[in-house]
């Protein structure tokens, strides 16, 4: 059995059960319920909050996490990251009021900032060389320059949109942040197995989510040349069309390359050319 801790409400608990459900990992779990078993894997997820999180791995209450990796540059320096899993993106940035200008970091120097990651913060005031005076808060910092409390603020970012409703621009970006798989230290044998296992299907779903099958019609005589922009597997399929002179290439793009693909491919002399997603991709 292992267990696994993910953020117990947000958007990052909502994109970490689907990805156990991606998985084929089916959670029982009901409102408000602190921790659920799965049926069909030897698993039990924690639902916690997340600033606690890094703890629980520490003390070995839970042996893996969903965290975004901004928690562990706050709490968790020490913790392992055994896979980056691409979603619930955003970044960590110094915000301050739109009518006041800033000229660089060195405005930041003897200000008042609000914040829920003092330690974010204070790593890159240092490196700067800037001093400043930080307010810990829990919570809604984007208030604290509009009632007084501080001169700028440093919060998560994603759209931006809570920055403007409270008249705030971003001013400098400290780092970026993605969803993370985190493993506790001093596991067993047996634990690390079912980790292995999860991690593989892990693995499966993020690769089919990066990829597309493509089916396209080629003449015969540039088969090769459509190969050769098609890299993603060892080799493309290639079944004869009815049509004489004519065959069907089956292979595999990366989603991040699909539009300049598609360009080479019609200029090789490519056809009738479909895209399709990808539920899971097992190498």
């Amino acid at each position: 059995m292992i267990r696994i801790a993910i953020q117990k409400s947000g958007r990052l608990n909502i994109d970490s059960m689907a990805l156990l459900k991606s998985c084929g990992i089916s959670i029982d779990n009901g409102k408000d319920q602190l921790k659920a078993a799965a049926r069909n894997f030897p698993m039990e997820v924690f639902f916690l909050r997340n600033g606690d999180i890094p703890q629980y791995l520490r003390d070995g209450v839970v042996d893996l996490a969903i965290v975004g990796s901004n928690l562990l540059v706050e709490k968790g320096n020490d913790l392992e990251i055994i896979e980056p899993l691409g979603f619930s993106k955003c970044k960590v940035s110094i915000a301050i009021p739109k009518g006041v200008p800033f000229t660089g970091v060195q405005d930041l120097a003897d200000k008042k900032i609000a914040t829920s990651y003092p330690n974010t913060v204070n790593q890159f005031l240092e490196k700067k060389g800037i001093q400043a005076d930080i307010h810990v808060i829990s919570g809604s910092v984007e208030i604290a320059p509009n009632i007084g409390l501080a001169d700028a603020i440093c919060d998560i970012v994603s759209s931006g949109s809570t920055l403007f409703k409270n008249n705030l621009k971003e001013v400098i970006e400290i780092l970026k942040s993605e969803a993370v798989l985190v493993q506790a230290p001093n596991l067993t044998s047996e634990q690390q197995l079912l980790i292995d296992k999860l991690q593989f299907r892990i693995q499966a779903v993020l690769r089919a989510k990066q990829s597309r099958y493509i089916l396209l019609n080629v003449p015969n005589e540039q088969i090769e040349a459509v190969s050769a922009i098609l890299p993603v597997l060892k080799s493309p399929t290639v079944l004869p069309l009815a049509q004489e002179g004519w065959s069907s290439i089956h292979s595999v793009i990366n989603s991040g390359d699909f539009w300049e693909v598609i360009d080479q491919l019609k200029a090789a002399g490519a056809e009738d050319i479909l895209v399709c997603p990808i539920e899971k991709m097992v190498r």
